[in-house]
């Protein structure tokens, strides 16, 4: 009787004692899933309102078909478009779906919400090239955009992104021409934990930009982060210093810069898809940051970013917070907007 209340029978198996591999191994595989959970469920927020407004035309469109038609194809299109995806994206979207319907019938709404999700991860997908790591440190990475779209915030943001990768980070303020921006850089600096090479406002961007290479070789820094100069891409001098400071970075690394992200305002949708395109023809943009994400219903707009200027999405902005910097994964937005 003791034996069944205390556990001392003869035949019950040994327990079996974890090592502290053991333990650290479940650790790091809780900390994976933890991590995991975490970004789906900030992604999913991230896209609240998107989702919202898409929802609220899609799910009529999705859970009321039996038959996938003409009329049921023309009400996902209007769905699509208030998302922001654009009228090119979308057709394509479209066209893609009606080849499907005539060559084999879609069975209802869930199978076309599969397809559906199928399309747009497939046009996300279709940019994304790995990203090369140099030769030898540092990797130098510009941010460039016009004002106002969160270029400066995204730097400290991008600078306390790598520290978590254990990578050493050095900023540099090349946006020598914006009133305090120089002042607003170091305290992201001081947030993310990493040092910053300035000089004083109106100075020459491409030397202070030399200056920071030249400590970041000689110190071993593993990422070089350059905030650049808001500019529009009619503004020939500003475009004329980019390409300078493109030259300057040439001189001590060949390859560099190894990235260029143009940093967009997700909340100016198409209006800012325009400009974009012309910007990245100029400036030999790499990818985009797509900031301000969790403020808007036009997040299809990440969608046509890729379909029309053929750019991924690199990293999300999902809010004001340092670690508010979400690295950019097809599968998981389009979860978060369509549904698992």
């Amino acid at each position: 009787m003791f034996s069944k209340f205390f556990g001392g029978a003869k035949d019950d198996p040994p327990s079996i004692l974890k090592t502290s591999e053991d333990l650290q191994l479940e650790s790091e595989e809780s900390a994976k899933l933890d991590f995991q959970s975490s970004f789906l469920d900030r992604m999913k927020q991230a896209v609240t309102r998107t989702r919202e407004s898409l929802s609220s035309r899609l799910e009529g469109v999705l859970a009321l078909t039996r038959t996938v038609d003409e009329s049921t194809l023309e009400d996902l299109e209007s769905a699509l478009l208030t998302s922001d995806l654009g009228l090119p994206t979308t057709t394509a979207i479209l066209e893609q779906l009606r080849d499907r319907a005539l060559r084999k019938d879609i069975a209802g709404g869930e199978e076309l919400r599969s397809l559906l999700k199928e399309q747009i991860r497939a046009i996300l997908e279709a940019p994304r090239r790995p990203v090369a790591a140099p030769a030898a440190p540092p990797k130098v990475i510009f941010l460039v955009g016009v004002n106002g779209t969160g270029k400066t915030t995204t730097s400290g943001k991008l600078a306390a992104w790598n520290r978590n990768l254990n990578k050493t980070v050095l900023l540099c303020a090349a946006d020598t021409f914006r009133a305090a921006a120089i002042e607003q850089l170091e305290v992201w600096a001081s947030r993310s934990g990493v040092e910053m090479i300035k000089t004083r406002q109106g100075g020459d961007p491409a030397a202070v930009l030399y200056d920071a290479v030249a400590a970041s070789k000689a110190r071993g820094i593993d990422v070089l982060i350059v905030d650049t100069a808001g500019r529009l891409h009619t503004k020939s001098g500003l475009m004329d210093e980019l390409e300078k400071m493109r030259r300057t970075a040439k001189r001590l690394i060949p390859e560099a810069p190894h990235e260029v992200l143009l940093v967009m305002d997700a909340t100016t949708g198409q209006n800012g898809l325009q400009q974009a395109r012309l910007f990245t023809e100029a400036s030999g943009v790499t990818g985009i940051v797509l900031t301000k994400l969790d403020g808007t219903a036009k997040g299809g707009i990440a969608v046509a970013i890729a379909r029309e200027l053929n750019l991924p999405v690199r990293f999300v902005g999902v809010g004001e917070k340092i670690g508010d910097l979400l690295e950019f994964d097809p599968a998981t937005f389009v979860d978060s907007l369509l549904g698992d």
